[in-house]
């Protein structure tokens, strides 16, 4: 039962963790010819996006790295026989750290992208970004739904 409650306490804390990440198309988004159209990107902008994806890369590589570790002892803190809740509570509170620390530096990545963007520019992602979004909650929501029994 104690191991139930830990679990459903991580998932808690995966799903809560995965809608605080900063909300950017995947990739180097930059370059993809329809985005670039659609938000008429010049060379000059998408060399700068480009500078500030190189000079965060590490950093990012790095706190996920830091994230996927506490992530790694904590499933390995709650498969063990016999639960030591103070070993667990230190692990997820280094967990909630790495996930700050990662969620800051993308966020700050995500500001001095947004400098290099017009307020025009910005409204149009946004909106793209938006749409994406509410497809994705749409898929989730057909696959969640009982699908009916052939007989």
């Amino acid at each position: 039962m104690t191991r139930r409650i830990a679990l459903a306490a991580l998932l808690m804390l995966a799903a809560t963790a995965a809608l605080a990440q900063v909300n950017l198309p995947p990739g180097k988004w930059w370059r993809r010819p329809d985005v670039i159209q659609m938000l008429n990107l010049s060379d000059e902008q998408q060399n700068r996006l480009e500078n500030v994806f190189r000079n965060s890369a590490n950093d990012l590589i790095d706190l996920r790295g830091e994230v996927e570790k506490q992530s790694i002892a904590l499933r390995a803190a709650l498969d063990r026989p016999q639960l030591e809740r103070e070993q667990v509570r230190a692990i997820a509170q280094r967990l909630n750290i790495a996930r700050g620390r990662q969620f800051e530096r993308e966020l700050m990545m995500l500001v001095d992208m947004r400098a290099v963007l017009s307020e025009t520019q910005w409204n149009r992602m946004r909106n793209a970004l938006d749409r994406l979004a509410e497809r994705k909650q749409e898929e989730r929501q057909q696959q969640a739904r009982p699908r009916p029994r052939l007989r």
